[in-house]
């Protein structure tokens, strides 16, 4: 049976290899951020967030601690930290689940159906339950708002698999640190 430490990195290597954006906070690989995009024909789909992710030291064994950097309209993430309340990562978390399944299976999951009887988000849940589309326009105004490209810290003409071409510099670190909240 592997170590924890390795069962990180090799859980983080394939997250790197599905074609998720990672952007290491230190030279340890327990916090990072992750480039997360709105599952498609949803009111998300468009949205970009930067979601940071930090592993405990006894991960797999312990669940990550998952979080929106931007803006997202949703009964069940906390609007102002940005927390996610999701059953199977807070409660439920088996180490047979990994990081790929955080970002393919949980948190599409929980954007495709918010859980407004447990929310983080009260308005959200509130409005979800009372108004159903004046619900979804918001969320998609959020999207508009807070979760373009830039907002995630993705600049706005390059694609996470544009290669730069020969002779062009990629040293710019205001990219990477994105924009503080106002």
């Amino acid at each position: 049976m592997s170590s924890p430490s390795k069962r990180r990195e090799m859980d983080l290597m394939k997250l790197m290899m599905s074609d998720y954006k990672v952007e290491m906070v230190n030279d340890g690989m327990q916090e990072f951020f992750v480039e997360f995009r709105g599952p498609n024909e949803s009111i998300y789909q468009g949205g970009v967030w930067k979601v940071r992710v930090e592993l405990p030291d006894a991960y797999p064994y312990k669940s990550p601690s998952i979080g929106f950097i931007n803006k997202i309209f949703h009964p069940n993430v906390d609007e102002k930290s940005g927390s996610v309340c999701l059953d199977v990562i807070n409660q439920t978390w088996s180490p047979m689940f990994d990081l790929v399944n955080v970002f393919e299976v949980f948190l599409p999951q929980l954007l495709l159906y918010p859980n407004p009887s447990d929310p983080l988000n009260g308005h959200a849940a509130a409005l979800m339950m009372r108004d159903r589309p004046a619900y979804e326009q918001k969320v998609k105004e959020y999207c508009e708002k807070y979760a373009k490209p830039e907002d995630a810290g993705v600049p706005e003409n390059q694609s996470s698999d544009e290669e730069l071409s020969e002779g062009e510099d990629d040293s710019g670190d205001e990219e990477i640190l994105g924009k503080p909240d106002p």
